[in-house]
């Protein structure tokens, strides 16, 4: 079993090359474990933090392994012949920083630094099995990962790369992803995307108006930054019928002219337009699921994994890693039905002095009934991070004793400290704003020794719009000359920044001062979540390992309820839905901030990170469908489906820091938030563009650190040895005393 699972890995690499990062690797290539979706175009991290403050304390945690391999999804342009990538990327080059299963360069800058699967290195052959071996593959056809099928191909499409020029060549749709193949280069130009990166499609051109050239098509709008354009080629008489109405039409009566190339318009349109009308109805069917009551591709992905990625979140666990109960502490599954809080998980961690009908009051008095429970707790000093909603205090400013005796029982379960901090993540207009829908916030008047202190973030709206402006400045080409101000229009960064003040405030409350703290915005799923775990992330070293930060999204994120699928638009065509919001791929941006200042307080790179969002988006996994635990209950997906810690877990090495040292695990890491210190991710966001790339393969590099890292650390064990054998051997014999 061990070596069919190692065998089907490697198979699944070059698919996943492919399909995600658009390169398909050569011959030669192999890679232990999956290829992930090609991020090249890569912001040099630079790892300049030594500087920044960092206070040790006794916070437990264990270290997990590492990895470090960047999953850029979608299908930047695989220009094999050296052109792109990105959804075009028209360098000969791949991007530095990139691993052997991320890239997205050209086939033969794959043959000397890509390690592809055995899969991918039969995609020349004239043929080959498809993974069942129920049939043969034609020439054209792209092979499949476990569940996948070709629902379509389309012959004579032009893809318009905005890098490196339009590129004729097969386009296929299978349930998962677009295929785009080119034979007009050696090696061939490839471009694979999954559908779940798509957000909208539109028809570019109709069937009697279009006459350009690549003028007929559609076009694909993505969720990842990129947008992609297909042309289909027009039938050559309909074109020629255009003319001879222009040119005859004083000849023969026009009632008969019209009569005439109607009817024989209407024949041909049906057939020049099949291609893309059957490209167009399959991508709508199987990237927009949930729209078509149909199962996300997540159900039908059987691939086998070393690790079992569902297992590596236990609530109790991890609260008992934490050193819960305690006195002041109790775990309760009063939800475990989720009648109290359905968006809420199904166990807690909740002060001792707190009984269940308490909670059940508290529960009435805060927005969709989340209650504060707890995330955190310092090991020292018992201060806490509890999180929970707005309370509906409304215009008439009502009050629950309940739930200020709750707060109450939250302030006096810390024994150092005599006050406590509510952080509410909006702005203070906005919190008073939401008084007048039942909501608003907690006055100091009601809430004895607490402070309500307001962390300015804005709402989903404002960072949609964000995300919006961003996304026109780094795609598809970059205004050099007004980058800097362009950058600053967006107002990302900016963003970006409040987040990160608001989460070192919370830290610093904690560490330094004691002082537990009650963390909300509005509903207490999006900002809170920002809030929580980025504060969490810098107080514990063990959500800094590999293992330690697939815990922390699952804790913080997944089972507290964000709303995954309306946030990110799975599976679903309304793509100005307002429910849909950047609102964790802030939070995985200000991971990356805090790890370019601290390079060697993290065990993964940000690799890993770019994979997590690759796969947010892909649909491959279950780990991020739907919106609350209760929900992925109801679905059975972690029996249906594959969790994407399977991927990672099965492959730590890929994502492994050689700069990482265990002995920050005891570390609070204090980033600097002032926008002097934040940088645009442009691995991430600009990836797609050859011109942002590095030019230096970064992840050869980490291999070759971690080579000698791994050296170093036996040749200091071996001389630890010698030295304690020494002092052994050295040491003065004690005399037996004489009776």
């Amino acid at each position: 079993m061990a070596a069919r699972g190692q065998r089907s890995a490697k198979r699944r690499s070059g698919c996943f090359l492919v399909m995600f990062s658009g390169v398909k690797p050569d011959k030669r290539s192999k890679v232990k474990g999956i290829t992930q979706l090609g991020s090249r175009s890569s912001s040099s991290s630079s790892h300049s933090s030594n500087s920044n403050t960092t206070r040790s304390n006794s916070s437990s945690g264990s270290g997990g392994s590492s990895s470090s391999s960047s999953n850029n999804k979608g299908g930047g342009c695989k220009s094999h012949s050296g052109s792109s990538s990105g959804s075009s990327s028209g360098s000969g080059s791949p991007p530095a920083g990139t691993p052997p299963h991320t890239q997205m360069a050209s086939h033969e800058s794959l043959n000397s630094e890509s390690k592809s699967s055995s899969l991918n290195s039969k995609l020349g052959h004239e043929s080959m099995t498809v993974r069942d071996g129920s049939r043969t593959l034609r020439p054209d056809e792209p092979p499949l990962v476990p569940g996948e099928q070709l629902e379509g191909t389309a012959r004579e499409v032009t893809y318009l790369c905005p890098y490196v020029g339009p590129k004729k060549g097969t386009l296929s749709v299978t349930n998962y992803r677009l295929i785009f193949r080119s034979p007009e280069t050696d090696p061939p130009f490839e471009l694979e995307v999954p559908l779940g990166v798509v957000s909208r499609i539109e028809k570019v051109g109709g069937a009697n108006t279009s006459r350009g050239e690549n003028s007929y098509g559609i076009e694909i709008f993505c969720k990842d930054i990129r947008n992609l354009r297909f042309a289909h080629k027009q039938n050559d008489s309909q074109y020629s019928m255009h003319l001879k109405r222009d040119m005859h039409i004083s000849v023969f009566r026009r009632y008969r002219v019209r009569h005439n190339f109607a009817g024989y318009g209407a024949s041909q349109t049906s057939e020049e337009n099949h291609s893309r009308r059957m490209v167009t109805e399959k991508l709508l069917q199987y990237a927009f699921p949930a729209s078509h009551k149909l199962p996300f591709f997540a159900f039908g992905y059987n691939e086998q994994y070393q690790e079992r990625g569902w297992s590596v979140y236990e609530p109790i666990a991890e609260l008992k890693r934490q050193g819960l109960p305690t006195e002041s502490w109790r775990i309760t599954r009063i939800n475990e039905q989720y009648e109290l809080c359905e968006t809420y998980p199904a166990v807690w961690a909740v002060p001792a002095a707190a009984s269940d009908n308490d909670l059940r009051n508290v529960a009435a008095f805060r927005s969709r009934g989340r209650i504060p429970v707890l995330s955190w707790i310092h090991p020292e000093s018992q201060a806490t991070i509890t999180r929970c909603a707005q309370p509906l205090v409304g215009v008439s400013g009502k009050r629950s004793r309940d739930d200020e005796a709750y707060i109450q029982h939250i302030m006096d379960a810390n024994a150092q400290s005599h006050k406590i901090f509510i952080m509410d993540a909006r702005p203070s207009v906005n919190a008073v704003a939401n008084k007048a829908k039942g909501g608003g916030y907690e006055s100091e008047d009601a809430y004895q020794n607490a402070e309500v202190q307001f962390l300015d973030i804005h709402n989903i709206h404002v960072m949609r719009e964000s995300l919006r402006k961003l996304q026109e400045v780094c795609y598809p080409h970059i205004d050099n000359s007004h980058w800097l101000s362009n950058l600053e229009a967006t107002h990302w960064l900016d963003h970006i920044r409040c987040v990160l003040s608001g989460a070192l405030r919370i830290a610093d409350k904690v560490e330094s001062h004691k002082t537990s703290v009650v963390v909300h915005c509005s509903d207490g799923w999006d900002r809170t979540a920002q809030l929580t775990a980025l504060s969490m992330l810098m107080l514990d070293g063990y959500y800094r390992t590999i293992p330690g930060f697939a815990v922390l999204l699952e804790k913080e994120w997944l089972s507290f309820g964000h709303k995954f699928a309306q946030r990110v638009g799975h599976g679903d065509d309304r793509h100005q839905d307002a429910d849909r919001s950047p609102v964790f791929l802030q939070f995985v941006d200000c991971v990356w901030q805090i790890l370019k200042q601290f390079p060697h307080a993290f065990q993964f790179t940000e690799d890993m990170l770019i994979t997590i969002l690759d796969h947010l988006y892909s649909c491959l996994f279950g780990t991020f469908l739907y919106n609350s635990e209760r929900e992925r209950i109801e679905k059975e997906v972690k029996t249906k489906t594959v969790s994407l810690w399977s991927l990672i877990l099965s492959n730590k090495a890929d994502f492994e820091n050689p700069l990482y040292s265990a002995n920050t695990k005891h570390h609070v890491l204090f980033p600097r938030t002032s926008m002097r210190h934040l940088c645009l991710w442009d691995k991430y966001y600009c990836r797609w563009n050859p011109s942002m790339r590095q030019q230096e393969p970064v992840h050869i590099r980490y291999k070759e650190l971690l080579h000698v890292k791994e050296q170093l650390e036996k040749h200091v064990d071996e001389l630890r040895k010698e030295l304690a054998a020494r002092q052994t051997h050295d040491s003065p014999r004690v005399a037996s005393a004489i009776v």
